[in-house]
């Protein structure tokens, strides 16, 4: 019995629960980092109020399917989502995961809604007039779709771990996509509501590590799961480098000031790209700290 308990210690003590800690700190950081460029400098708000003239150029198709999306996204719905992972803790029979998954989500909205509506300010650094020029940074909507996202990832067992991924994760790409083709956010509220959301999924996973409830999984891998996370790092590659090759392009040819005035349907492009981008990014950011690792 002291042999068997002496390797559940070992077990526990030899995973690096730093690591959510680590990337916690990193992701607070970068949500800062973006808040700073893009809102705090004049270069940061130009392109992005460049985007959102570019956005105008969309078919009404592709805005009313964006919309219809976005309005998906309910109080109701979020209820939905939160009971539904909080039953999955429970069968279970792990309060501690259910509290670390609904907590992700509440959180999730309280700092983000608190950010945006009594911290962050928007100073007018360049020509804005109307609802645009009110602060919209992190999107709400973002952060909804990410923390679910990362919730269910961390109150399934590992082998429907990939199922979770599968149906979340291109839904909540999706979601931060639609935020800036629906005009309803900037890049950097859906790029910053990533790593916030990342930020406290970290969290309550360092959490849990420390309550010591975290192992090591000794089966084999999914396959079906390695070759997903493949494809999407994949995608998430391409779509960053189609939108670094659009911007730069534009920038080469016509200049930062050509560009604003000329070519804001190639800057709202790049910015749907790296929103799909950013939240693709956070969620295999996500899943790498959990990898062959379990709550059993």
């Amino acid at each position: 019995m002291r042999a068997a308990a002496y390797e559940r210690f070992a077990q526990v003590s030899d995973i690096p629960a730093r690591r959510w800690l680590h990337v916690a700190v990193v992701s607070a950081l970068v949500a800062v980092a973006i808040y700073v460029f893009a809102v705090l400098t004049p270069v940061g708000q130009a392109l992005e109020n460049a985007a959102l003239r570019g956005a105008d150029q969309i078919s009404a198709n592709e805005a009313a399917d964006a919309n219809e999306n976005l309005n998906e996204i309910t109080v109701y719905s979020l209820a939905v989502a939160v009971v539904v992972v909080a039953l999955i803790g429970l069968l279970r029979r792990r309060w501690e995961l259910m509290v670390a998954s609904v907590g992700v989500i509440v959180a999730g909205q309280v700092v983000t809604q608190g950010l945006k509506r009594y911290v962050l300010p928007r100073p007018p650094l360049v020509q804005m007039s109307g609802h645009y020029a009110a602060n919209s940074l992190p999107s709400g909507h973002t952060t909804i779709a990410m923390t679910v996202l990362f919730a269910a990832l961390i109150v399934v067992p590992y082998r429907w771990r990939g199922v979770a991924l599968f149906f979340a994760m291109f839904w909540a790409v999706g979601i931060g996509a639609y935020t800036v083709t629906a005009k309803w956010h900037r890049l950097s509220d859906t790029l910053a509501a990533d790593a916030i959301a990342l930020s406290l999924a970290c969290l309550a996973s360092w959490w849990l590590a420390r309550r010591s409830l975290v192992r090591h999984h000794d089966g084999r891998s999914r396959l079906m799961r390695v070759l997903m996370v493949l494809f999407t790092a994949l995608l998430m590659l391409a779509a960053l480098v189609v939108g670094g090759i659009f911007l730069w392009s534009s920038l080469t040819r016509e200049g930062l000031a050509g560009t604003l005035r000329d070519n804001t349907w190639i800057i709202y492009l790049t910015a749907n790209l790296f929103a799909s981008f950013g939240s693709a990014a956070a969620a295999l950011v996500f899943l790498g700290t959990w990898r062959r690792l379990e709550i059993p």
